[in-house]
């Protein structure tokens, strides 16, 4: 069938090809599969799918290189929209992780609003009930007019969709660095929740069953936008706005509750999300799939503006659609569901005996394409990039920096550091969303370490947590990598959740760049090596390329969404703030030693170089192993890891959290003064005890061969560390949370 083609459409040639963002060996490649020359429609269609966004053609080899099993993985990583795992009492948890960041720095509103309504499409498409959120943000210097712009139009975007959505952000991160200027990243994760056995799957088969499309109608809005996240942003970008998608959070509400209703009808064989590349993308990958053709009717696709082609109906991301194949005889039963919730529900094909997806309208064949040829990890292209090692890693990991003038004055050095918009207070991002609807959040963003969300109807608790150091990852790539997911895997377990596994949104720049693509690898192995030690298998995730504005790439940002469980959320859930006076304030992990790729060094001497911090992986999963053993004893009181500025900023961030002073000791502790307090080595942990139980818990770190060092106390108004610093809790508070309003209002 895919051979007899009848056409009225723009000649197909290479130029065309080429506009369109295929190369000319993928032209030539298609014409081969095909035997013939692409139609137009055709041509749009492999153009999305075969796009870096949609087909990972420069990083699927790689991503097959992640651990991707574990104990605890309902579905296999890729297999589904969404990663699931098991969490226990019959249920399981869907997450995922995904970039809008092309769409946020043309239309930042748009563009971040349509980012968190496809991810918890993502979820709710597997028959999850999405629970939370978080997202991962990254920006230019608040100095600059139009970042500030970004900021604000980004985290309305989030706050106005989510909230009207009515899922709870419970974490989230935002980090700011020149080298995001022009190219911010907006990163959004999901976390639903489905009872086990229960999901379904994006598969198209059963020869005769109906093809549905549900939700909103389709317009030309997003059109090529999966091409549009597959290059570098220019300055045409601002051309392309109407690549950009816009959302409806009602209508997505709407479409949440009538798609977890149809599944108890027993009508659904598969579901899919429109996301991007629309039509062309969720039939192809439901058909490749099952291995089973569709025949769709373009004629019937509820459009909202006139004259729309084939081309156009394909390729529109519009949002808030889906993609259902029913049961034969039972698609009236899907159309009445979603037409009682105010929703499109319209039969625009079927399920067929052969492997192609074919696309009619006006009466003819517009396209016809074996759907293996399109889809991630079958037929689409799959490259191994040339690599080499950039030429500036050397020079910044061999800076001396025992050869800067460092300041004397530690007690100006932290507040200084206290002003950093990496360190202070991001309230005025997270107080302008929704965080407690559903009156499940057990610890919201700001004083926590991770975001902790009870499950209704059990002890359990889920936790969360977005992380990444983008400076790290460049100063040395493969540990960046293993610190980011260490480090996202520390904060679950302060937070007293047990670390399951993770999804990630890996973003890069232009792949075709040796020192990219090198940077790529070595960054993915890192995580690798990090994922392994701790049994914290890739569920899935994202990868975004081509962040590069026409200055420079971005810093190299592999995003880490990992989960974890609490098991008993009432009891064992630990924040950061120091608690009672007289709790003993403790030290655990290893020496504070190198000042490499800190936020000392960037705010204080302007400089970003060095070796990205210490870190020895064996070290810490056994730290990591010891703090949520204390924890579920109940020998903690507060647990606060240590990381952008040191363990001077982790002390005070405990005392601005609690309201309450200490007195502190740093002198036990290994390393010149500035590294003791400024170094974000790894492996580090402050906590604190009750009195009474000090010996316990120096006897239980002890007997698991993990330094605990007595530090002080919990006591008074003021944070005051021997020789170093007076700093009163009130004034380092109004430091601390002053800073984002002061710039932003």
């Amino acid at each position: 069938m895919a051979n007899a083609v009848a056409v009225k459409e723009p000649e197909v040639t290479l130029e065309l090809a080429l506009e369109h963002g295929l190369n000319e060996e993928e032209f030539e490649m298609i014409k081969t599969r095909l035997g013939r020359v692409p139609t137009f429609t055709e041509l749009g269609v492999y153009s999305v799918m075969w796009s870096e966004h949609c087909s990972y053609k420069n990083s699927i080899v790689e991503l097959k290189k992640l651990p991707r099993e574990g104990e605890h993985m309902l579905v296999g990583a890729g297999e589904e929209n969404a990663g699931l795992v098991d969490i226990g009492d019959g249920l399981g948890c869907a997450f995922k992780i995904e970039s809008h960041n092309h769409p946020s720095a043309i239309e930042p509103y748009q563009g971040a609003a349509t980012g968190v309504g496809g991810i918890h499409r993502d979820i709710f498409t597997m028959g999850a009930r999405p629970v939370a959120s978080l997202n991962s943000l990254r920006f230019g210097s608040l100095d600059n007019p139009r970042v500030r712009y970004l900021l604000d139009g980004v985290v309305r975007g989030i706050g106005d969709y989510g909230n009207s959505f009515g899922i709870p952000v419970i974490g989230g991160e935002v980090y700011f660095d020149e080298s995001y200027e022009g190219n911010p990243l907006v990163n959004a994760m999901s976390i639903g929740l489905v009872e086990a056995g229960k999901t379904v799957s994006a598969i198209s088969e059963g020869i005769g069953n109906p093809v549905i499309i549900v939700g909103a109608s389709t317009g030309r809005d997003g059109i090529h936008g999966a091409t549009f996240a597959s290059e570098e942003i220019s300055e045409e970008s601002e051309a392309k706005r109407p690549s950009v998608q816009v959302g409806d959070p009602f209508t997505e509400k709407l479409l949440l509750e009538a798609s977890l209703e149809v599944l108890k009808t027993g009508a659904v064989v598969g579901m899919q999300d429109m996301g991007a590349a629309g039509i062309a993308c969720s039939t192809s990958e439901m058909t490749a799939k099952g291995g089973q053709g569709m025949l769709i009717d373009l004629d019937k696709v509820p459009a909202r503006e006139e004259g729309m082609t084939a081309y156009e109906l394909l390729l529109s991301e519009s949002q808030e659609r889906m993609l259902i194949v029913a049961k034969k005889g039972q698609e009236q039963e899907v159309i009445d569901v979603y037409e009682k919730w105010d929703l499109h529900g319209v039969v625009i094909g079927e399920v067929v005996d052969t492997d192609c997806v074919t696309y009619k309208k006006e009466g003819e064949v517009k396209g016809d394409i074996p759907a293996e040829h399109l889809v991630l990890g079958g037929g689409a292209p799959q490259y191994i990039r040339e690599t080499k090692k950039p030429g500036y890693l050397d020079e910044v990991q061999n800076f001396d920096i025992d050869s800067l003038d460092h300041p004397i004055d530690h007690e100006e050095t932290i507040k200084t550091l206290l002003s950093s918009v990496n360190i202070a207070s991001k309230r005025w991002v997270h107080e302008q969303y929704d965080t407690t609807v559903r009156t499940n959040t057990v610890t919201p963003p700001g004083a926590s370490d991770s975001g902790v969300i009870r499950v209704k109807g059990t002890n359990r608790g889920l936790v969360a947590k977005t992380d990444c150091n983008g400076r790290y990852v460049y100063l040395n790539p493969r540990r960046g990598g293993q610190i980011a997911v260490i480090e996202s895997a520390r904060n679950v377990i302060c937070s007293g959740g047990k670390p399951l596994a993770i999804t990630n949104c890996l973003n890069f720049g232009n792949p075709y760049k040796p020192e990219v693509y090198w940077t790529f690898k070595e960054a993915l192995g890192g995580m690798g090596d990090a994922c392994r030690a701790l049994n914290t298998p890739v569920t899935g995730g994202n990868v975004s390329f081509y962040n590069e504005n026409p200055d420079s790439a971005i810093f190299p940002s592999p995003i880490i969404g990992m989960l974890g469980l609490i098991e008993d959320v009432e009891n064992h859930t630990t924040t950061p703030s120091f608690k009672n006076d007289g709790d003993v304030v403790l030290y655990i992990g290893a020496e504070r030693k190198g000042l490499g790729g800190t936020e000392y060094l960037k705010k204080i001497h302007g400089l970003t170089t060095g070796d990205a911090p210490e870190l020895n992986i064996e070290f810490e999963v056994n730290l990591q192993n010891a703090l949520l053993n204390a924890i579920k004893a109940g020998l903690i009181t507060a647990a606060h890891d240590i990381s952008d500025g040191g363990l001077a900023v982790t002390l005070a961030e405990m005392a601005i959290y609690g309201k309450k002073g200490a007195a502190i000791n740093v002198s036990s502790l290994d390393g010149s003064r500035h590294e003791v307090l400024f170094s974000e080595a790894q492996s580090g942990v402050v906590i604190t005890a009750k009195k009474d139980d000090l010996k316990a818990v120096i006897s239980h770190f002890n007997n698991a061969k993990v330094p605990v060092i007595d530090l002080g106390q919990v006591v008074g108004t003021k944070l005051h560390i021997e020789g170093v610093a007076e700093l009163p809790v009130e004034e380092i508070s109004e430091i601390y949370e002053g800073v984002l309003p002061g710039i932003m209002e």
